[in-house]
């Protein structure tokens, strides 16, 4: 019986990780919930679950569930609420499917308390990518990808060389927009944005992957999970999602992981690894799927994936002014209050005045999230 926790547990990616632990009953405990200000769900997974510990968002959010949960449940809130959930539980793995930054420091915690990780707060190791993989390698921890590209590398790697890699890509699926031109994008809505046309996600990361700041936080996490130059990692467009990335090795073979668009396996291969048990996702038919496509990027189409590459190569405090301003970019765009193809520019201009720190501690990390922040609020 694995036990578990889960940051983020009324999102996508909770959610559809509360789906596995229904399938496999027998192999799961759900020890903690955290979750932002869905209340209503978040009551009705804690009489479901039973966990021991929960957390919301604030303090009025706790004292308004504290009723309604089982009396055996412990309701915290705030940061240090993420935090007891990661850390103060017998959780063996720790889910951290928290949308943005605010991922990092629960993060932490748990693998200071030696939590095995299942990563999809992939603004964990964009912000601080240095500082976590360092302390998760001196407290012995293991951090299992769940995105869908970086299980996927993940998997190709299993039981290879990591030495004879000559390089790895994590493929796209282009976002709402994929089809349209950038004289196109002018005049897109929030409603058109939303809609993705392969997978099942939440509003801010299917708005960064119709920009492809998605693809781009992924290549930036994957320099940190595989330890690879940012020269060896190449993204490609394939509109199908259905081989959700490969790695080429230097005899020029090709090992790739395909499966049907459904993030439920890449979520249950990081909870039973190095198992594999049924999934209740669809099966995949080559024969009904036909033909596979694919294009080179086109970096001048998407800049948010050319900046996302630059900030990785500069390294420091670049990659972590890069997100915060996209966060409070997409955000605005959510709201209303911009354009689509302002989330760029806002982008860019952040990192226009972005003085860049090498090797930043927490500090310095906080430090540039904040500014970068508050600089993106009112461009």
């Amino acid at each position: 019986m694995k036990k578990i926790a889960i940051l983020g547990s009324t999102g996508s990616i909770g959610t559809q990780t509360l789906d596995v632990v229904d399938m496999h009953p027998e192999h799961f405990q759900v020890e903690a919930l955290a979750a932002g200000g869905n209340t209503d769900l978040l009551i009705e997974q804690a009489r479901r679950y039973q966990p021991k510990k929960i957390s919301v968002g604030s303090k009025e959010l706790a004292d308004k569930i504290g009723p309604h949960v089982p009396a055996g449940t412990k309701v915290y809130y705030g940061s240090e609420g993420l935090i007891e959930v990661a850390a103060g539980t017998d959780a063996d793995t720790v889910v951290t499917a928290v949308v943005g930054s605010v991922g990092l420091e629960s993060t932490l915690a748990a693998i200071e308390s030696g939590k095995q990780i299942g990563l999809a707060n992939k603004e964990t190791l964009v912000t601080a990518g240095h500082i976590v993989m360092e302390r998760a390698v001196a407290k012995g921890v293991s951090i299992l990808p769940v995105d869908s590209e970086h299980s996927a590398i993940f998997q190709c790697l299993n039981g290879e060389n990591r030495s004879s890699v000559a390089g790895i890509t994590l493929t796209a699926s282009g976002g709402s927009f994929r089809h349209l031109t950038r004289e196109q994008l002018q005049q897109v809505t929030v409603e058109d944005a939303l809609k993705h046309p392969n997978w099942s996600m939440g509003s801010k990361i299917t708005i960064d992957s119709a920009t492809m700041v998605n693809k781009g936080l992924e290549v930036i996490e994957a320099h940190w999970l595989f330890g690879l130059d940012y020269e060896q990692i190449d993204v490609l467009l394939h509109p199908e999602s259905i081989i959700h990335s490969y790695v080429e090795f230097e005899d020029t073979s090709i090992i790739a992981q395909l499966g049907t668009p459904d993030m439920r396996v890449p979520i249950q291969y990081a909870l039973t690894y190095p198992d594999r048990m049924p999934s209740p996702a669809k099966r995949l038919s080559l024969a009904q799927v036909g033909q596979l496509h694919f294009r080179e990027m086109d970096m001048d189409r998407f800049p948010c994936l050319r900046m996302a590459y630059e900030c990785g190569k500069m390294g420091g405090t670049a990659t972590t002014a890069f997100n915060a301003a996209n966060e409070v970019a997409v955000a605005r765009f959510l709201r209303k209050e911009i354009s689509f193809l302002k989330i760029e520019d806002i982008i860019a201009s952040v990192l226009e005045a972005h003085q860049n720190v090498d090797n930043p501690d927490l500090e310095q990390i906080a430090a540039c999230d904040q500014d970068s922040r508050k600089l993106a609020s009112v461009l």
